[in-house]
């Protein structure tokens, strides 16, 4: 083969990767419109005031015939989400790399979770029960297609450029968000203006994320390829899949450094999205916080976010991975402990610390999803990812009941948010006494010169 063809041919294939990799980062702008729109601003606020209006005299709703402080259900009910992601995620992910067809499966769950999240222009009047379910549906559903999605990572993107693709998807992601979350506030600030009520402009906002979700998930389908696997048979069952799980954990079990850094992850993002899935409930519940003013909040912070994330991969080319996340980590704390003393109805002060949020978020997802891919072994990209993704985009159960727990017990938000404090400190710890370098090499990987 003569050099110019050799050239040829790794000028094609990195012009597929850029394709790819530009298909990818559009899955990012499809669905994080519903962590967005739904997760963060509208769904906590607005499935608290349907609980309320169902709740008896002494507050409490009775799901199941449990009684629930009707301010808990929320976080009850993004608590319940993760345990079903805990069956469904892993057996996807197993599925995915035995098959190589992740394709199908990215779109089955992406579909699934956008007809949920559309079903909630539908939650009105009492009906919190239909809330709950639609939330576990669209939340269980999100954590498998994010599983798929990260496990695409290490395939498009060689070691040197995964910092930069990972942050570039959450840059998109964040965009997205806040691009939808302008046409939010226009029609929630001006329903009267458009004909509708506040609660129909709250669910019309709902909806209207599903639709998103479903509409741009149709370009990473077009330009995503599948890898078949050598192994790939037909007639896999379900029992055939807990065993794969089971084979998975054994397997970590001989990666420590990787699980160590799993558990550490775990315990810092469990933290981060309990604070991204609660903090309207704070906004609104606690600090007496308007509904627009919240979204104005929430704006910020995606707008923010993206600087933040593009930004903390230049910084983690100059200084390692590890080294910004933790001091991202620090910020978070610094952030989070500042909360606790915000005063109500002042939403200057609530704006200065979504300024802080925002410019660590994007980039320590994005930084720790880069770094994991790092520690993942050739060949089971999906099956690892489908337990990095457990405490994902919102899908962590321990912060929100935590959160939920506190309230319940003592009937403060402020004692429920500054209880989450001790997943970044926690996190932080495990997190610095990881040696990523020996754990991308026992991870079979080339060890990039910063990490």
């Amino acid at each position: 083969m003569s050099t110019d063809t050799v050239r040829e041919t790794a000028a094609d294939e990195a012009a597929e990767r850029r394709r790819e990799q530009r298909g990818w980062y559009f899955y990012d702008w499809a669905c994080s419109v519903y962590s967005t729109s739904v997760l963060t601003v509208f769904l906590g606020p607005y499935l608290t005031a349907v609980a309320k209006h169902a709740a008896d005299a002494d507050g409490f709703v009775h799901p199941l015939g449990i009684p629930v402080r009707a301010g808990s259900f929320f976080a009850y009910a993004v608590s319940a989400s993760v345990i079903l992601s805990i069956v469904v995620m892993p057996m996807a992910g197993a599925a995915a790399d035995r098959t190589g067809r992740k394709k199908p499966l990215l779109a089955a769950a992406a579909y699934l979770g956008a007809a949920a999240t559309t079903g909630m222009f539908f939650l009105d009047g009492d009906r919190y029960l239909l809330g709950g379910l639609l939330l576990i549906v669209a939340n269980a559903s999100l954590a498998v297609s994010m599983v798929l999605y990260n496990s695409y990572l290490p395939q498009i993107a060689p070691p040197e450029e995964r910092d930069a693709v990972s942050s570039r998807g959450w840059a998109f992601g964040y965009a997205a968000g806040s691009l939808v979350l302008v046409a939010n506030l226009v029609l929630f600030t001006a329903h009267d203006s458009f004909g509708v009520s506040e609660s129909t402009a709250v669910r019309i906002c709902l909806a209207s994320a599903g639709v998103w979700w479903g509409a741009f998930t149709l370009v990473p389908l077009k330009r995503l390829r599948d890898r078949r696997a050598p192994s790939d048979s037909p007639g896999r069952t379900s029992a055939h899949g807990w065993r794969q799980l089971a084979a998975t954990v054994r397997d970590m079990r001989r990666q420590p450094l990787t699980l160590s850094f799993l558990l550490a992850y775990l315990i810092y993002n469990d933290g981060i999205q309990t604070v991204i899935s609660q903090a309207s409930v704070y906004g609104s519940e606690e600090l007496g916080l308007s509904q627009s003013t919240l979204i104005t909040a929430v704006l910020l912070v995606q707008v923010l976010a993206v600087g933040g994330a593009l930004g903390m991969g230049r910084l983690a080319r100059t200084y390692g991975a590890k080294r910004t996340i933790l001091g991202s980590l620090v910020a978070w704390t610094l952030t989070l402990a500042a909360g606790f003393f915000l005063p109500a109805h002042a939403p200057v002060w609530f704006f200065v610390l979504a300024s802080g949020i925002g410019l660590v978020l994007g980039g320590s997802q994005a930084l720790s999803r880069s770094l994991f891919s790092h520690l993942v072994p050739s060949g089971k990209e999906a099956e690892y990812f489908s337990a990095y993704e457990m405490s994902d985009r919102g899908m962590s159960w321990l912060g929100p009941l935590l959160f939920g727990l506190t309230y319940q017990l003592t009937g403060s938000y402020r004692d429920a948010i500054v209880s989450l404090v001790a997943f970044f400190v926690i996190g932080f710890v495990l997190l610095a006494r990881v040696p990523v370098r020996q754990a991308v090499r026992d991870a079979g990987n080339p060890v990039p010169e910063m990490i």
